[in-house]
């Protein structure tokens, strides 16, 4: 890292020193690093560094080296510098992020200065989740969809998530399956349609979730992709990234249930002047809608994914016979 970037760290925490303490991951392809480092003679123990550097050489780890690919990444970090840096302070406790600190920029370089985590509660990152744990971060997208209904994503994607159609041709292109193809923009035109919109947090999986010890807390981090539109999209998604088809199955109608009671709850408690049913009819119907959504790319992107199954299946062929019908 620039010594630059060095000293806008230690001015912005009032430390003596620094060290890196570890390499918490590297970057989609080979745009940086996450870094935690160590500061000495401070009232903060330790800050969680972003680290942008442009790559000499774009190595996509699945072979979508174009430049469609690389100007989708550079927009998708200018858009999270913007979210630290104009939206984050809006989020409460209800649905936490990390603070904010610096967003420097120097050359082909960014960092993005974040409290870390480890240090406010949250120490632990999750490969597989209870039910409960499940609940603690549906809690969280509800509250957060609650906090920004009905908010105009300025400087954010027009409409957020990583797969959206519109940022997506080469993957289309590849998309095997005729009848998905052929539904996809109308697919996309059913969630941007959504009566109610907010701003989506775009990759809520469970590797962006940090949990309390106890798993009933959570905070949300990696904000590249988010922008609006329906609050489906954000919950499908995290669900897929959690359960395997079966459990899918089995857990979608209660899983769906708390989601909106939680959303019910935020709304109220931040007195949004919002037709709550009218919400929940709207946004329930678009859930496999956003489901087949995150579908379509996925087949077009990495054919053998593991979350293609049989759940996905029938939801898109479900979606496909509704859109067929309603233009018959």
């Amino acid at each position: 890292m620039l010594k630059h970037f060095h000293q806008v760290i230690l001015n912005t925490t009032q430390a003596h020193s620094l060290f890196e303490i570890e390499t918490i991951q590297s970057l989609w392809s080979g745009y940086g690093k996450i870094i935690r480092y160590g500061l000495d003679q401070s009232d903060i123990k330790s800050v969680v560094v972003k680290h942008i550097k442009l790559p000499s050489q774009n190595k996509h780890p699945r072979g979508w080296n174009t430049d469609l690919s690389h100007q989708r990444k550079l927009k998708s970090y200018q858009i999270e510098t913007a979210w630290y840096q104009h939206w984050n302070h809006l989020c409460s406790d209800a649905c936490k992020t990390p603070d904010c600190l610096a967003v420097e920029y120097k050359d082909d370089e960014i960092i993005i200065v974040l409290q870390d985590l480890n240090q406010t509660g949250f120490p632990t990152l999750k490969t597989t989740a209870s039910l409960n744990e499940i609940k603690s971060c549906l809690k969280w997208l509800a509250n957060f969809h609650a906090t920004f209904i009905n908010f105009k994503p300025d400087d954010l994607w027009e409409v957020g998530t990583y797969w959206h159609l519109e940022t997506r041709p080469d993957e289309l292109k590849c998309l095997k399956d005729k009848a998905l193809k052929n539904a996809a923009e109308l697919i996309d035109k059913k969630l941007n349609a959504t009566l109610f919109k907010t701003i989506v947090h775009g990759d809520a999986k469970l590797a962006n979730f940090c949990f309390s010890e106890d798993g009933n807390h959570v905070a949300a981090v990696d904000f590249q992709y988010v922008g609006g539109g329906c609050g489906m999209k954000d919950v499908a998604y995290f669900i897929g990234s959690c359960l395997d088809e079966n459990q899918c199955e089995q857990f979608e109608s209660s899983l769906l249930d708390f989601y909106f009671h939680s959303l019910k709850d935020a709304l109220t408690l931040q007195q949004k002047e919002i037709d709550i049913k009218l919400l929940e009819k709207d946004w329930r119907a678009l859930y496999p809608f956003a489901w087949t959504d995150f579908h379509r790319f996925l087949k077009g992107w990495s054919p053998g994914h593991w979350k293609i199954h049989s759940y996905s299946e029938r939801l898109s062929r479900e979606v496909i016979a509704q859109l067929d019908n309603s233009v018959k």
